[in-house]
């Protein structure tokens, strides 16, 4: 079962921020730090990210909330966050601005960045 959780436009103004009523100010409107992946599915380092994604929402399953946005389909998003290359990653703290990476990052990678920038253990 797939833990990560694909977000549209709609969703992602409820669950991540309403950059429309906001513009210029970041409000994450979650309960838990996120992880969003802008990818698309023809992209080969998505496919290999996609799955390490999967064991990191499982693993800090309750902790964070990973979210995938599939640039192809939700365009609109992609172009209000500057997603030149895919796939990009965007860490949502709770009480910071967040942070964005690009490219297919090993999973100690991403689990440093669980630990340093979302402050999860």
């Amino acid at each position: 079962m797939k833990k990560a959780i694909q977000l549209t436009k709609a969703d992602f103004l409820t669950k991540v921020v309403n950059y429309e009523t906001s513009p210029n100010e970041w409000n994450y409107l979650g309960d838990k730090p996120a992880i969003v992946d802008f990818y698309a599915d023809w992209c080969g380092p998505c496919k290999m990210v996609g799955p390490v994604l999967e064991e990191l929402a499982k693993e800090y399953e309750g902790k964070i909330y990973v979210y995938k946005v599939d640039t192809e389909t939700e365009q609109e998003l992609a172009a209000v966050f500057g997603i030149q290359s895919i796939p990009t990653l965007l860490f949502i703290p709770m009480n910071d601005k967040p942070q964005i990476a690009q490219g297919a990052l090993p999973k100690n990678t991403l689990i440093e960045v669980i630990n340093d920038v979302l402050k999860v253990k």
